[in-house]
């Protein structure tokens, strides 16, 4: 298949190798960050887009999508799937398809899960919002890139399936670090408290599978010096875009609220920059009541 991909960084940069691996013809454009091996460097993103069958966006946020949206689209051909793979706002992710469908073009907004090490491995989460019809042309790259690829309804869909994912994870892992720092006041032994909370009613993918304390259960970022895997700037991100949604949608969410503020504080008052979302663990064991 022939592709036009457009954001090469720490995400888009290995989806696009992966696709170039697997024998697809990928045309890349980034601002910034050179192609991968295997992929051609277009000149610019409407370059990249230029006659191909699918054309796939990896950016930072709503305002870069439908900047590039509105270079790109124009220069694409009919019938062809617009793909975004970033995880926006949904009014962007509405907006963006709202444009291709009036060009005759098919589009999805895919968000991911699985982080860079799921980019690098071919193992990621879509989440995907769209017609039936431009999922069909998008799976066999969805399985390229991913090992799992959800259709979750129409335009916009894939955002919210995965604001609402980020909203939980960034919840339960705040109160898993809560709880660890909590244990060690009380005299509890971490790897006990792994051991029956990973097996009983408290068990999540924070605790059992990223758990936030060093040496306790699978490897994670708290085995590297809290070294991102999943970036606490990224979780801030993800965080307000749910509550941004929530507003919209006139919903009622205050785990979600209390987990944003969190993060504000710990990324924009603190040391959290550049950090893991996990790195709440050291915050709040260093932290009184006060």
């Amino acid at each position: 298949m022939r592709i036009g991909f457009i954001g090469l960084g720490n995400m888009g940069g290995p989806m696009a190798a992966n696709l170039a691996k697997a024998g697809h013809e990928v045309a890349g454009f980034d601002l910034a960050a050179p192609c991968p091996e295997g992929v051609t460097t277009a000149a610019s993103a409407a370059a990249a887009a230029k006659g191909a069958e699918v054309v796939i966006t990896m950016l930072p946020n709503g305002e870069i999508l439908r900047a590039v949206a509105a270079e790109v689209i124009p220069a694409m051909r009919a019938g062809a799937v617009f793909l975004d793979c970033s995880t926006v706002d949904v009014d962007s992710a509405r907006a963006v398809a709202a444009q291709a469908n009036e060009a005759g073009l098919g589009a999805l907004d895919a968000p991911v899960s699985g982080g860079v090490g799921g980019a690098q491995a071919g193992t990621l989460t879509f989440m995907v919002g769209g017609d039936a019809a431009a999922f069909e042309t998008a799976r066999p790259l969805f399985e390229v890139m991913g090992a799992k690829a959800v259709h979750c309804g129409p335009s916009g869909n894939g955002q919210a399936a995965k604001i609402c994912n980020n909203m939980i994870l960034g919840a339960t892992m705040a109160v898993t670090c809560e709880a660890f720092a909590l244990a060690d006041k009380l005299g509890l032994d971490r790897q006990a408290m792994f051991d029956v909370v990973s097996t009983s009613s408290g068990q999540s993918w924070s605790m059992n599978t990223y758990c936030p304390a060093p040496g306790i259960g699978p490897k994670s970022p708290a085995d590297n010096d809290y070294k991102p895997g999943f970036a606490a700037d990224l979780m801030l991100k993800d965080l307000r875009l749910s509550q941004q949604a929530a507003e919209a949608a006139d919903a009622d969410t205050p785990m979600g609220a209390r987990a944003l503020e969190l993060y504000v504080q710990f990324v924009e008052q603190e040391d959290g920059e550049g950090r893991d979302f996990s790195a709440l663990l050291p915050r709040f064991a260093a932290r009184g009541r006060g």
